[in-house]
């Protein structure tokens, strides 16, 4: 059964069950749910934004440009569940390579009383790279959006000499 023909309540994961599956651990990991998703799409919820330990806030507040590690996380979701992982598997290491077209619509994001809603669309890839658009919102409002390269097998990357 591939993600399309799966039901919608298999497609939804909680936060430990998100920090199983990603690199990001502890409070770094920002995402609190995956409320759906497929082979092309992911809709994640948080509310760290406004959680004052964030790892990610300085001098009390944290910038609307901290919406990209966000969306990072739902790209690093989206892939390891592509991949059919389990809680016990661990991700392909991969890294953004590239943010193109990146928009950003308010200055923060820790001021915004209502959930985040973070969504990244595959917009094309293969086993080495994947190109995906994304954005953060809060109700209908935009926060910020924009397009990213992330780069798959980073760990061998990394070790390779040039």
């Amino acid at each position: 059964m591939n993600a399309a023909d799966m039901p919608v309540a298999a497609r939804t994961l909680n936060k430990q069950e998100i920090a199983a599956r990603i690199p990001h651990a502890g409070s770094m990991c920002l995402l609190d749910s995956v409320v759906h998703w497929d082979a092309e799409t992911i809709l994640c919820s948080t509310q760290s934004h406004r959680d004052s330990a964030n790892p990610l806030r300085e001098a009390d507040r944290l910038g609307v440009a901290c919406g990209v590690e966000y969306a990072a996380q739902a790209m690093a979701i989206h892939g390891a569940l592509l991949a059919g992982l389990s809680e016990e598997s661990r991700p392909r290491a991969g890294f953004l390579a590239s943010m193109r077209d990146v928009q950003l619509y308010v200055s923060r994001l820790d001021d915004v009383a209502d959930a985040l809603s973070i969504e990244a669309t595959r917009l094309t890839g293969d086993g080495q790279s994947i190109l995906y658009s994304f954005s953060v919102r809060s109700g209908e409002q935009l926060m910020l959006s924009g397009r990213a390269a992330v780069v798959l097998d980073a760990d061998g990357i990394k070790d390779r000499q040039i």
